[in-house]
């Protein structure tokens, strides 16, 4: 079925359409869900929650976007709702994840360059459960940007709708978080350097 006739069946409230939009894109906004909340149970009610709204404000969809670019924001905003009812503390800055210079402008520790790639490493176990358990204690606004853009692979501009921000708050957001990242996975990846 062609996007286009998505968002008519979609604005008529065709049952068969919606079913579609489900089987189509549920997996993937359960996978996002479960990314952000961590918890199963929470992202399906996410999930479920998120169609339920996306049925609801079907008539006020334009098409301007993808539609797998609207529900994604949906069931983003969904999730955020959800993390925020869980009474979190407060955000805590990103910096205190940032590497950290000299006034010589070197870095305060330095790394041993990683012996492999990082697509490879990424791909060893260990490691990337030491990337998502980084992924998770990024504060709330990085961590939704880079698993849009990194884990998900939405373009800039999607990732901007979905987080309604501009495309240059996205890429700042990003470069941000991928800079955390590297400063929390680094000493796993390569050891401190002696």
């Amino acid at each position: 079925m062609t996007e286009g006739a998505l968002i008519e069946g979609l604005r008529s409230g065709d049952e068969h359409v919606f079913e579609t939009l489900v089987r189509t894109y549920g997996g993937r906004l359960l996978s996002v869900a479960r990314r952000m909340l961590n918890n199963e149970e929470d992202a399906r009610d996410a999930v479920q929650d998120a169609f339920i709204n996306a049925f609801r404000a079907r008539a006020t969809f334009k098409g301007e976007a993808k539609i797998s670019t609207w529900l994604h924001s949906i069931v983003v905003n969904t999730s955020l709702m959800k993390l925020r009812t869980r009474k979190r503390k407060a955000e805590e800055p990103i910096e205190s994840y940032l590497p950290r210079f000299l006034p010589d402008g070197h870095h305060t520790q330095q790394y041993a360059s990683w012996a492999e790639p990082v697509d490879v490493a990424l791909g060893r176990k260990a490691t990337a459960e030491r990337v998502r358990s980084a992924i998770e204690t990024l504060p709330e606004t990085y961590r939704t940007v880079v698993l849009l853009r990194d884990i998900e692979g939405f373009t800039t501009a999607e990732t901007a709708e979905i987080v309604k921000t501009t495309p240059n708050a996205v890429k700042i957001r990003l470069h941000r978080g991928r800079l955390a990242l590297r400063t929390l996975i680094a000493p796993h990846l390569a050891g401190a350097a002696t």
